[in-house]
C-alpha cells in the first residue's frame, strides 16, 4: 500500500504507474480516493475542532461552579453534551471513511523502480545476467517424472486417488533427496547469518490481506473453511507478518530470517496443474529468505539476496540466470523482482525457481510495520524476500542437471553429507 500523500500531491505519478503496469481498470480509484479523502479530513477536522471546543468549555466549568454560577455551568454542560453526541456522529463518519479509503488504498500498486523494464507480460522479463555454462548431454534426459520414477521416486496415481490432481508421493531416494537439499539450503543461509525459523504454517485473515493483494489471495490461498484461517501459499506470509503491528528499535535492523515450511496453492489462473510432474502443484516444500531493514538499506540486501541464489545453486552445479521482471509481471507489492532460473537441459532452455523481490515500505504499510529511529520518530520498515530452494521444482533442475548416460544422478559434494556420504543415486529400474 503507497502513502496516501502521494494522491495527495502527485496523483499523476501513481496514475502513470498503474498504466505502466497495465491497470488502466484502476485509474477510476485514484480520483476516487482523492475524492474520499477530502471528505475524511473534512469531517476530521470539524471533529477536531469540536473535540478542542468541548475541551475549552469543560475548563471553564470548573471556574464557574467555583464562582457561584451553578445555572450557567449546568448550561454549558447541556452544551458539551451536544458537542459529546456530534463529536460520535462525526468519528462514526471518519472511522467509515477510513475503512473505505483503505480497502481502496490496497488496490492501487507500489510505486515500481525506475529502471524496471515496461512490459506487459513475463514474456517481456530482461535476461541481466547467466552463472555456469548451460549443457546439452549427447544422450536423452528423460522427462522429469520418468526419471524420479526410475528410482522408484514418484507416485502421482497414488496421490491422485488419496488427495487428486495435483499432489504426489516422493519415495525412497528421491524423497531423501528432498529433504537433503532443503537441509542444505537451510544451514547455507544460517552461515549468511540468517536466523533459522519455523512458522505457522496458518495465518489469520487480517495478516493475508496485510502481506499479499487482493488478487494473489484469490487465486492462492486456500481458506479453511468455518475459522478464520488460511493455509500459507509461503512461509514469507507468516514470517512477515510475526511483525505485525509492531514498532521495532532501530538497532534491531536488519532483521534476517530464513525460514522453512510446506506450501498450499490454489495454483487459480492460466498456468494450472501439470498433470504429470511437479513442477506446478498444490502443495510443495520451501526455504524462504525475508528481510526487515531500513528503508536505505533495502536495495543493498536486494542484491546480496538473489546472490545468495545463484550462489547456492552453482554449488549444486545446476547453471542459472537472473531475468529481470518487467512492469506487467509485478505483483501489486513489488518495488522490483528479479526471477533466478534453472537450466534445464531435457527443454534447452531456463526455468524460474526462486524469486527475489523488495516491496520497500508497501506491505509494511499494510502491516503497521515500523521502527523507531534514534530522533524518536517513527518510519515505516522495508521488506523483502527470496526464494532459498523450493523442491520437488527445484529437484527437476538438479536431476536433469546431474543424470549421467547410464541413468544415475551424482551427488555434488557439498550435499552428500546430508545423504549419508552417498556420492550417486543409482536406478532401481
Amino acid at each position: 500500500m503507497i502513502d496516501i500523500n502521494l494522491i495527495r500531491e502527485n496523483k499523476e505519478l501513481v496514475k502513470e504507474n498503474i498504466k505502466k503496469k497495465f491497470q488502466d481498470r484502476k485509474l477510476p480509484l485514484v480520483d476516487e480516493i482523492e475524492k474520499l479523502d477530502i471528505e475524511y479530513r473534512t469531517y476530521k477536522k470539524q471533529g477536531d475542532d469540536l473535540r478542542a471546543l468541548k475541551n475549552t468549555k469543560s475548563g471553564e466549568i470548573g471556574a464557574l461552579m467555583r464562582e457561584g454560577k451553578k445555572d450557567e455551568a449546568e448550561a454549558l454542560k447541556t452544551e458539551i453534551a451536544k458537542y459529546g453526541d456530534e463529536i460520535n456522529e462525526l468519528t462514526a463518519k471518519e472511522e467509515e471513511l477510513e475503512k473505505v479509503i483503505k480497502e481502496k488504498m490496497m488496490m492501487i500498486p507500489n510505486i515500481i523502480a525506475p529502471d524496471v523494464p515496461i512490459g506487459e507480460s513475463d514474456e517481456q522479463n530482461v535476461e541481466e545476467a547467466r552463472f555456469g555454462e548451460p549443457k546439452v548431454p549427447d544422450f536423452e534426459v528423460p522427462y522429469h517424472a520418468e526419471i524420479m520414477e526410475s528410482f522408484n521416486g514418484l507416485d502421482k496415481d497414488a496421490a491422485g486417488r488419496v488427495s487428486g490432481n495435483g499432489f504426489y508421493y516422493l519415495m525412497g531416494d528421491i524423497a531423501r533427496l528432498h529433504s537433503a537439499v532443503l537441509a542444505y539450503a537451510r544451514d547455507f543461509m544460517i552461515n549468511k547469518g540468517f536466523t533459522y525459523c519455523i512458522p505457522p504454517f496458518m495465518i489469520h485473515g487480517d495478516a493475508v490481506n496485510g502481506v499479499m493483494s487482493f488478487e494473489e489471495k484469490e487465486n492462492m490461498m486456500y481458506k479453511i473453511e468455518g475459522e478464520d484461517l488460511y493455509l500459507i501459499g509461503t512461509s514469507e506470509h507468516s514470517m512477515i507478518a510475526k511483525f505485525k503491528d509492531q514498532i521495532l528499535n532501530e538497532k534491531e535492523l536488519p532483521i534476517t530470517m530464513t525460514s522453512y515450511s510446506p506450501c498450499f496453492r490454489k495454483e487459480v489462473g492460466a498456468h494450472g496443474i501439470e498433470e504429470r510432474g511437479v513442477y506446478r502443484i498444490h502443495q510443495f516444500e520451501k526455504q524462504e529468505m525475508v528481510v526487515i531493514c531500513k528503508p536505505e538499506d533495502s536495495e543493498a540486501w536486494y542484491d546480496k539476496m538473489w546472490n545468495f541464489s545463484v550462489e547456492l545453486f552453482r554449488t549444486l552445479d545446476i547453471p542459472v540466470r537472473k531475468l529481470v521482471c518487467c512492469s506487467g509481471d509485478l505483483a501489486d507489492l513489488k518495488y522490483r523482482s528479479c526471477d533466478i532460473e534453472a537450466w534445464s537441459p531435457r527443454q534447452q532452455k531456463y526455468f524460474e525457481v526462486c524469486s527475489c523481490s523488495n516491496l520497500t515500505d508497501a506491505q509494511a504499510r499494510r502491516l503497521g510495520i515500523r521502527y523507531k529511529k534514534e530522533d524518536g520518530t517513527k518510519e515505516f520498515a522495508h521488506t523483502l524476500n527470496n526464494t532459498v530452494i523450493a523442491p520437488p521444482r527445484m529437484l527437476i533442475a538438479f536431476l536433469e542437471n546431474n543424470l549421467q548416460a547410464d541413468g544415475t544422478v551424482l551427488i555434488p559434494e557439498v550435499l552428500r553429507p546430508y545423504m549419508g556420504g552417498t556420492e550417486k543415486l543409482i536406478p532401481k529400474k
